[in-house]
């Protein structure tokens, strides 16, 4: 089996990792945001789009050069829990989507505001998230690189689960989960109207109202706006409906309740039909961000990870409901490319280009990575790369290498979708606001992420974006602590799972159908050699002898003969054969470490929990939904799920949630050891073996 033992591992230092500041609030920049048709007018003046887009790159050109040198960095790695409030109103057996997010992080901030004026550490920050029902938690710091570091992981989750029920009316609850009900009648406390011919409306949607929209920055409005205004109509989403034993053939809903001049013109059949940002967006998701030792090692691991996305989307799956009726589909992730896709009719490819230097462009500005980052991994980059050639040229003569370039020069085929006026004019020197404009508007199933400027403790990152948000705090922490242990199998290991980009689309493609992690096979490499600078070890798994610690290398010839079509059981728990499996290697990995008890055994119990549910032992969160709702006295099998049913759904899911009722199929029969706090004698040991191991020559 492999030997960890020709690295430095870099789980070992425990330093951690400020979070942005609560008044920049992350991209929540202050300022007059300009509309699309601000945006255009401004263009005739100043050529503004160009303009953006040029400084953005000069300004990565700056950034990279100054930290490309940046070494030593070790792993510090944060998760991302977006929740839903709603309230639960007994008498009418119904439940809504409760507008409160600005009120209650009014109260949140405020009190890390405090914390930070009297010198005390924030447990955990509270931001916006799209929707006036939504709130975003983290934890208050990074956590660091001691192993320890993996039981206090739910804890905190727990604990800011508390820090917002704390806040809530009797009626009301926190649920980390997508609500089910989204657009459809009467879903927001309190209620508010579509205005969809009202031009000043910034969504003109028939489901969802503008006020549904967080109000507390003008950012999410203006995004909303843009979006329609660029692509030159309402965005369309159609989700194909699960076709029950009652419902019609074909299933074509009857619009006309929502007004006679309502535009339903994008409505197909045997689909549920949305029309708005809020559907993708307003959904919930978790997401991991973990910081890596240097630059090269950030974009390998980026690459690594890439095809693990989808792995994670299927074993994840959580979202079978869409405007209350049931989807054939498990996932949102379709639904939310759909929701920002900005891509005007000719960049779709359904009308002639009427812009010069545009682009048939074939995907939302929302969807899966392009193309890898690592020399090495070029290979694998069997997708045509839509580029300005103004903007390569200008990276390549910044002195970039060719791969990152084309991943920069790719990604700003797409225009800004959020500028404000007073922020135009900067010092490229020491901004990256213009760069990370477009950057952060990529939402793709992987980022990577350069260093803020004028943040010195931060390094190069990679965030890890596809998993559904879980419902319980066990779950959501199995899944971060597994993503962030494969890591370092990857690392320690120099593991490789590099396919071609083509088929990480397919896999993502797969993952989202109804119940994939059972019934989908998805490419997956398991083993012989990749070709003589990539070789395998001696028990066949695929290794890569050009990963960072050695340099950037490249890796000559080409080889997909190890690449199989595996099941997520196969993948997770291994084939029997030439494939031990995902959690078998990290095990193993762990042998090689001083874990302590209580941390090795919470790991254990999460890696278990992902091996059964990988399995059916354990049902996804989709699966456990959809026979909840099966079964529901009010449900009719007509795909239209009640009022009523959904009520008694998110009463039990909130009972699940908060400890006072437990599911076996859903959750199985763990209980972790976490705890809040590292225990002292573990943190010093671990220490003492940090620096042993700085002692040690390379």
């Amino acid at each position: 089996m492999p030997n960890p033992a020709h690295s430095t591992p870099c789980w070992l230092i425990a330093t951690f990792l400020p979070l942005p500041n609560p008044q920049r609030m992350g991209l929540l920049t202050k300022g007059t945001p300009l509309s699309w048709e601000e945006t255009v007018q401004y263009l005739d003046y100043i050529k503004y789009l160009d303009y953006i887009k040029k400084h953005g790159i000069a300004q990565f050109i700056n950034l990279y050069h100054r930290l490309k040198g940046r070494e030593g960095d070790q792993l510090r790695w944060g998760d991302e829990i977006e929740y839903t409030i709603v309230k639960f109103d007994h008498e009418g057996k119904k439940v809504r989507a409760s507008l409160r997010a600005e009120e209650l992080l009014d109260r949140l901030i405020a009190g890390e505001e405090v914390n930070n004026l009297v010198g005390t550490a924030n447990k955990f920050l509270w931001r916006p998230e799209f929707a006036a029902y939504m709130v975003e938690g983290t934890p208050g710091v990074p956590y660091g690189g001691l192993l320890a570091c993996f039981n206090v992981v739910e804890a905190n989750m727990m604990e800011r689960r508390v820090e917002v029920q704390k806040l809530l009316k009797k009626d009301e609850s926190i649920l980390s989960i997508s609500f089910p009900s989204i657009g459809s009648r009467d879903f927001t406390f309190p209620a508010h109207k579509t205005t969809p011919h009202d031009e000043t409306s910034v969504g003109r949607s028939i489901f969802f109202p503008d006020d549904v929209i967080f109000g507390g920055h003008p950012r999410f409005k203006n995004l909303v706006k843009n979006i329609r205004g660029r692509r030159g109509e309402k965005v369309a989403i159609n989700v194909p409906i699960f076709k029950d034993k009652n419902t019609p053939s074909p299933f074509v809903e009857d619009l006309s309740q929502y007004g006679e001049k309502a535009d339903f013109s994008a409505a197909l059949p045997d689909h549920i039909y949305m029309d708005h940002m809020g559907f993708g967006m307003g959904c919930c998701c978790l997401q991991v961000t973990f910081q890596a030792t240097n630059v090269n090692e950030a974009r390998w691991l980026y690459d690594q990870l890439t095809p693990i996305t989808p792995v994670l989307l299927a074993l994840s799956a959580a979202t079978p409901i869409f405007r209350s009726y049931l989807a054939d589909v498990d996932s949102r992730w379709d639904i939310i490319s759909a929701s920002v896709d900005d891509r005007t009719a000719g960049e779709r490819g359904i009308a002639p280009l009427t812009t010069p230097g545009k682009w048939n462009i074939a995907k939302s500005r929302y969807d899966t990575t392009d193309c890898y980052l690592y020399p090495c991994s070029a290979k694998y980059n069997d997708v045509p790369l839509q580029m300005d050639d103004g903007i390569y040229n200008q990276l390549r003569e910044g002195g970039i290498d060719e791969h990152l370039s084309k991943h920069i020069a790719h990604m700003f085929i797409r225009d800004p979708l959020q500028v404000f006026k007073e922020r135009i004019e900067q010092d490229d020197t020491k901004s990256s606001e213009h760069f990370e404009t477009i950057q952060s508007s990529n939402w793709m199933n992987m980022r990577f992420k350069p260093p803020p400027p004028d943040a010195p403790e931060i390094g190069w990152r990679v965030e890890f974006r596809p998993t559904e948000v879980q419902l319980t705090d066990f779950e959501n922490a199995a899944y971060c602590c597994f993503v962030v242990l494969l890591t370092r199998v990857i690392i320690s290991f120099r593991m490789t799972y590099l396919l071609p980009i083509t088929m990480v689309n397919e896999n993502m493609k797969r993952a989202q159908k109804r119940d994939a992690v059972l019934n989908q096979k998805f490419h997956f490499r398991k083993s012989t050699e990749l070709s003589p600078a990539c070789s395998a070890l001696q028990n066949g798994l695929s290794t890569c002898k050009s990963s960072p610690e050695g340099g950037i290398g490249q890796c000559d010839g080409e080889s997909n003969g190890d690449i199989a079509e595996m099941s997520i059981k196969e993948i997770i728990c291994g084939n029997g054969s030439d494939f031990p499996g995902l959690t078998s290697l990290i095990r193993q990995y762990l042998d090689s470490a001083d874990v302590d008890v209580d941390t090795r055994c919470t790991i254990s119990q999460y890696l278990s929990f992902i091996e059964k549910r990988a399995s059916g032992q354990i049902s996804t969160l989709a699966h456990w939904v959809r026979e909840f709702v099966d079964k529901h006295p009010a449900y009719k099998h007509d795909s239209a799920v009640p009022d009523e049913t959904i009520y008694d759904l998110l009463k039990k899911m909130n009972d699940i949630s908060n400890g006072r009722d437990h599911c076996p199929n859903l959750l199985g029969s763990y209980r972790s050891r976490t705890d809040n706090l590292i225990p002292s004698a573990v943190r010093r040991a671990e220490e003492a073996l940090v620096m042993m191991q700085k002692k040690r020559p390379h």
